[in-house]
């Protein structure tokens, strides 16, 4: 096991290098973390809205339950069967126990949703400001290579020039050359 751990932190380590030496993939790392961890988010809020809807249903059963159970409560009184009336009493009472558990774990993925959508919000300004970065990036990279293109471009003009300019002193020493051979022969 530590073998396997220690192979695991120099590879995540060499990640993290190779990473930081090329920030535009670093960018799209960070991006596809976020895209996962958007999708997992939405899924844990659409997982618990479901929770939610069927507890909301349970709850509603149990408080129709409840209701019934209450009715016979009040006929069984009524028709002084205290022995049905009390067994009555204890289901209703069962029933409204199981009601609150359901209305806490209710409550709970209430809550859970609440806490996804605030995590949801986090990651897409985070994202945003990922993609805002990576904009960033590749207008300075486009700068960059222009600004290498243009540099290029003058070296080639200057070149040209030097180019231009040692091929006329060439001519004019040449030029020169021969007309000091037509003054020798004249004179």
């Amino acid at each position: 096991m530590n073998l396997l751990s220690d192979l695991g932190k120099f590879l995540e380590t060499r990640l993290e290098e190779f990473l930081q030496s090329n920030p535009n993939l670093e960018l799209q790392y960070l991006l596809e973390q976020l895209r996962e961890q958007e999708q997992k988010t939405l899924k844990l809020i659409t997982e618990k809205h479901e929770e939610k809807k069927d507890l909301e249903i349970k709850i509603i059963s149990l408080a129709e339950e409840v209701k019934v159970w209450h009715g016979r409560i009040l006929k069984a009184k009524l028709a002084k069967r205290l022995d049905l009336s009390k067994a009555a009493q204890e289901r209703e009472i069962l029933l409204i126990q199981q009601g609150n558990q359901l209305w806490e774990e209710m409550e709970k993925a209430k809550q859970k949703i609440i806490q996804g959508k605030a995590l949801l919000n986090q990651i897409m300004k985070r994202r945003q400001e990922i993609q805002a970065k990576t904009i960033e990036f590749k207008a300075s990279e486009a700068n960059s290579d222009y600004f290498i293109n243009t540099e290029k471009q003058n070296i080639k003009e200057n070149n040209f020039q030097k180019t231009s300019d040692s091929l006329e002193a060439d001519f004019q020493l040449w030029e020169l050359d021969n007309e000091m051979e037509e003054l020798k022969r004249n004179i």
